[in-house]
């Protein structure tokens, strides 16, 4: 009785895997294909400009993996009722984050943080997620996809839909050297398309260059950027900006608590649910400041729709804790005494910090809409 219970167990998941499959919105997989297909492991002309060589490892970038991984990263095949994919809530126009605060999983709830964006992640040395719990992007690429708040699947149940037809089959061999599609090879491919979203050729990136110039108001707001607070001579002081978003990826790779809450009022506990060390209470992971523009709302919780709120928030907002970082506890008896025209000017500079390829580079785009 037992044997012949999981026969008809087995034989109801292969039909509604079947089913499952056929549903899929994304993908037009033939059943035939005369094509020889052969691994191909060329390499991947990924465009660094003035940026550090990244090291990828164990998976580096090939033409064959990138496509792939754009393939899933597009595909509603992730999904568990096939409606969503990774795009859904990294959208390409806001340099692959979401407008919305919270992002909508295909059983319609708010997941519990902003999405992060994807850009530049092959310079990211300090995990992934804003509590940084995957220690790698490729580890990072399939949490989405089994959260009941987003996705909503089964690993299992994804790879089995991706082995359904040719389609994708041929495309794992011609980036790994056989058709078996796995779980691993799913986030590798993931990890590969992702780490080829580059985001350099800003005003500021043209500016460094000599291609451009900025404005008086932009270079004021460069200046006060990168001028350290200074509690004792206010005619010398700035907004200390590169103190926590320093360097090409204007991002220090690093977990801060930046004072959004007392700490009676710290909710979400961010690094700490990691970590489990007190003072990693309220710390998140610090996010890049290039396409700031495009990328609202902003913080861990999208509390704040606006730069200027953002502004505001560390010019007289910032909330006493223990974990508080020092550098903004030193500023919360003065405030960073920005005037008006301060404000305006620090934003026309942090504006110059958008890329506006990032939004229609066919590279990044959908392959299904081509």
């Amino acid at each position: 009785m037992k044997t012949i219970t999981k026969r008809i167990r087995t034989i109801v998941t292969i039909l509604l895997i079947g089913l499952v499959a056929a549903m899929c919105t994304e993908t037009i997989i033939p059943t035939e294909s005369n094509e020889e297909i052969n691994y191909d492991d060329t390499p991947y002309d990924l465009s660094i400009g003035y940026f550090s060589e990244p090291d990828f490892g164990d998976n580096a970038l090939t033409v064959e993996g990138v496509k792939l991984g754009r393939m899933l990263f597009y595909d509603n095949v992730l999904s568990g009722d096939n409606t969503m994919n990774c795009a859904s809530c990294h959208l390409q126009d806001n340099a692959f984050s979401d407008p919305e605060q919270f992002s909508i999983g295909i059983e319609g709830l708010p997941g519990g943080r902003q999405a992060m964006a994807i850009f530049n992640t092959a310079w990211h040395t300090n995990e992934f997620f804003w509590d940084g719990r995957a220690h790698l992007l490729r580890d990072q690429s399939l949490k989405p996809i089994e959260d009941a708040l987003e996705l909503n699947t089964t690993l299992e149940l994804v790879v089995a839909k991706l082995e359904t037809g040719n389609v994708y089959r041929d495309q794992f061999k011609r980036a790994f050297g056989t058709e078996d599609v796995t779980e691993e090879r799913i986030s590798l491919a993931l990890e590969q398309f992702m780490n080829t979203i580059v985001s350099n050729q800003s005003k500021y990136d043209k500016w460094g260059s000599g291609e451009a110039q900025f404005t008086d108001s932009e270079e004021r707001g460069r200046m006060l950027y990168f001028t350290e607070y200074d509690q004792f001579f206010p005619q010398f002081s700035g907004a200390d900006c590169q103190h926590c978003h320093g360097g090409n990826n204007f991002a220090d790779n690093d977990y801060m608590n930046n004072g959004l809450d007392a700490e009676a009022n710290i909710e979400d506990i961010g690094r700490m649910e990691v970590t489990g060390e007190a003072m990693d209470k309220g710390k998140f992971k610090i996010p890049s400041l290039r396409n700031i523009e495009l990328t609202a709302p902003y913080m861990h919780d999208g509390r704040f729709e606006t730069l200027e709120e953002v502004v505001d928030h560390y010019d007289h907002g910032i909330a006493e804790s223990p974990s508080l970082d020092p550098a903004l506890r030193n500023t919360t008896s003065t405030g960073l005494r920005l005037t008006a025209q301060d404000k305006a000017d620090l934003i026309a500079f942090l504006k110059t910090l958008t890329d506006e390829t990032i939004a229609t580079d066919e590279r990044f785009s959908s392959p299904f809409d081509n």
